[in-house]
């Protein structure tokens, strides 16, 4: 079962990861609860990575099994950093390339189109949201399914966006392509990614 992103989740973590624009923590910049305001504990090291750990499953709305399947295969990896690889995974899902295209306005609602089968990936239609693109592949919504109510507003949306430059974006046929892997260094900065790792080793 997935888990659902509210504002409460935003509050706590202290920092928008619903997407919403009229997110509570906008308003309310501080923990839910009674003493949400006013109390201030400080976080033990365990703690602390917890924190960072939930920041990022939930910004990319994974289960705790398919987030723990991420960290493992960026640690056994030598390639790259554990923490570029972590991001750039998350970065290359299907639906987080729908969201950063703007074809939906939260990540939730981009696996919704791809669970529907409203995405194609190189000409064939692709229904699972955590399908890794690479280099080169093109994604495009399908004809057919332009006419529905989601995509009512897409072209007004999508007028003055403008996607990542790791990504090109044609919007008269609202079709995308990865041309790069994903700049990943402002997201890192974001995240303490070696707290993540270290959560996980424990």
């Amino acid at each position: 079962m997935r888990t659902t992103i509210t504002c409460k989740m935003c509050r706590r973590l202290g920092m928008s990861i619903c997407g919403r624009e009229k997110c509570a923590l906008k308003r309310k910049p501080y923990p839910p609860g009674i003493h949400g305001k006013s109390f201030r504990r400080g976080l033990s090291e365990f703690g602390q990575q917890l924190k960072e750990k939930q920041k990022v499953k939930f910004l990319y709305g994974l289960r705790e099994t398919q987030f723990r399947n991420y960290i493992d295969k960026a640690v056994a990896q030598r390639a790259i950093p554990s923490g570029e690889a972590i991001i750039r995974n998350l970065e290359m899902r299907l639906d987080n390339i729908i969201y950063r295209l703007g074809f939906a306005p939260t990540r939730a609602g981009a696996r919704q189109m791809v669970n529907h089968g409203h995405i194609l990936v190189n000409e064939k239609r692709v229904n699972i949201p955590s399908y890794k693109l690479k280099m080169g592949d093109a994604v495009v919504i399908r004809p057919g399914s332009l006419q529905k109510g989601v995509f009512m507003n897409l072209a007004m949306t999508i007028k003055k966006y403008a996607p990542p430059e790791w990504l090109e974006l044609d919007k008269t046929s609202y079709a995308g392509k990865v041309i790069a892997y994903p700049s990943t260094d402002a997201l890192i900065r974001s995240y303490n990614l070696s707290s993540i790792v270290e959560y996980y080793s424990r």
